[in-house]
């Protein structure tokens, strides 16, 4: 799988898991010069505390267009150390 925005490939992997419709990819196969960690959180009632980044492409800024969950419940452990993306990330095949 590949995660692509503004015409680049900022993840890619044969390893992604699918929890609600987004495939969260090892964080060893995001391109890190594309990433910058932001401020911003989040609370999943059954996740638990996400963390974000904000891609930066070609001198565009998507804000935190990608999330992680630094620590995660007992439940999304299939999700540790993993990368997933919304705000018009394309990820395909």
């Amino acid at each position: 799988m590949k995660a692509i925005w503004n015409n680049a490939v900022i993840a890619e992997s044969d390893d992604t898991v699918v929890v609600e419709n987004n495939h969260y990819f090892p964080a060893e196969s995001i391109k890190k010069e594309y990433f910058t960690e932001s401020e911003t959180h989040s609370t999943c009632p059954w996740k638990g505390v996400a963390s974000y980044y904000t891609l930066n492409v070609d001198g565009k800024q998507n804000p935190d267009a990608a999330w992680y969950y630094p620590e995660v419940s007992e439940l999304a452990k299939g999700i540790k150390g993993r990368v997933a993306f919304w705000k018009g990330v394309t990820v395909e095949k």
